[in-house]
C-alpha cells in the first residue's frame, strides 16, 4: 500500500480534535506511514438556517454529516474518515465498513450547560435541536420552553452567555474533547437521560478489503465496539437515525456481560417507554435487537409513528 494514508473528516474544531484524538496512538503504532488530513463539508456544515437536522438529511439527500464523506470515501478522495458515530446513519454505504471502534470511549452523558435543572426558572429557554433530547428535557421540566438550536458547540454555548437562552444541552464527549465545560452546569445520569446511539464514540470508516482496512484492522477496543455495535443495533431495529427520539446506554459489567438500557420518548416528553437487558459481549447485536423488541411491544411503536418516522 502506499506510505501515505489519506483521513477524511468535518470542518469544525471538534472534528479536527478528534482526528488527532484517533491519530495519537496509530501514529506511533505505524510510524513509517503518512497520515494526511484532508476536510470535507457536509450539508449540516454548510446549512445552519434549517432548523432541524432532518430536513437537512432530506436536502442532502442522505446524512447531515456523513454523506459526502462516505462519496469522498467510495470515490477513493481518502482512504478513512473519522466520524462522530452517533452522527453516522446505522447503515453505512455499500463497498465501507466500520472497523473496530477506536478506545477509550469518551463521557457519553449529555449536559445541562448554563445552569442546573432544578435551578431553571418555570418556563426558562433551554436550546437543543436534538428530538431525543427535547423529549427527554420535558419529561423532567414539561413547564420549559425548548428552542431550535444548531452549530458547532462553542457557538451553541455563547447563547446561554448572551442572554438569548437560560441552557443549552450538549454531549460531554465534546465539551470535554474542547476544554470547554462551562462553570454551571448539569452532567445528566445516562440511567434517567440515555444518550443518542454512539454518543462519545468515535467510528473509523474504511474501504471494505482495502490495504488500509488491513493496516488498521488491529486498532479498535472490542469492549467499546461491542457496546456501540449493541446500541445501533437497536436504533436499526427501530429504523431510527439521529432525528428520532431514542436514546441507549450500553456498558459492560464487572461480569464481562453487557448490560443495555434505553428509552423511547414522545416529542412533548408526556409519553416515555424503557426496557432494559444483558446479555454476552460476543453478542452484543442480538442484544440490541432483543431491547428494540421489547421497546416496540411496550409501546415505542406508537411514539415513532406519531412523528412520522416509523
Amino acid at each position: 500500500m502506499s506510505d501515505v494514508v489519506r483521513v477524511g473528516s468535518r470542518a469544525s474544531r471538534l472534528a479536527r480534535t478528534q482526528v488527532a484524538e484517533w491519530l495519537a496512538p496509530v501514529t506511533r503504532r505505524f510510524p513509517d506511514v503518512t497520515f494526511k488530513r484532508q476536510i470535507i463539508l457536509e450539508g449540516g456544515d454548510r446549512d445552519r438556517v434549517t432548523s432541524t437536522l432532518a430536513e437537512v438529511a432530506r436536502t442532502a439527500d442522505g446524512s447531515a454529516f456523513s454523506t459526502n464523506q462516505e462519496a469522498a470515501l467510495v470515490t477513493g478522495q481518502v482512504d478513512v474518515i473519522v466520524h462522530s458515530l452517533k452522527d453516522l446513519p446505522t447503515s453505512v454505504h455499500q463497498g465501507t465498513i466500520l472497523l473496530t471502534t477506536p478506545g477509550p470511549r469518551e463521557d457519553v452523558r449529555d449536559v445541562l450547560c448554563g445552569s442546573t435543572l432544578a435551578g431553571l426558572r418555570k418556563g426558562a429557554r433551554v436550546g437543543t435541536g436534538a428530538p431525543r433530547r427535547v423529549g427527554q428535557l420535558l419529561a423532567l421540566r414539561p413547564d420549559l420552553e425548548v428552542v431550535p438550536v444548531r452549530g458547532n458547540v462553542p457557538g451553541r454555548l455563547a447563547r446561554t452567555t448572551k442572554g438569548s437562552l437560560d441552557g443549552v444541552i450538549l454531549a460531554a464527549a465534546g465539551l470535554h474533547r474542547l476544554g470547554l465545560m462551562p462553570e454551571a452546569h448539569e452532567v445528566f445520569d445516562p440511567a434517567v437521560f440515555p444518550p443518542s446511539p454512539g454518543q462519545g464514540a468515535l467510528g473509523i470508516q474504511v474501504r471494505a478489503g482495502s490495504p488500509v482496512a488491513a493496516l488498521l484492522a488491529g486498532t479498535g477496543d472490542t469492549q467499546v465496539d461491542a457496546c456501540v455495535r449493541a446500541e445501533r443495533a437497536l436504533l436499526a431495529e427501530l429504523h431510527g437515525g439521529c432525528s428520532v427520539p431514542v436514546g441507549a446506554w450500553c456498558r459492560v459489567e464487572p461480569a464481562g456481560v453487557l448490560s443495555l438500557s434505553a428509552a423511547v420518548t414522545s416529542k412533548d416528553g408526556a409519553q416515555q417507554v424503557t426496557a432494559a437487558g444483558e446479555g454476552p459481549i460476543d453478542d452484543a447485536e442480538k442484544l440490541g435487537v432483543s431491547i428494540a423488541t421489547d421497546l416496540l411491544a411496550r409501546g415505542a411503536a406508537d411514539i415513532l409513528r406519531s412523528i412520522r418516522t416509523f
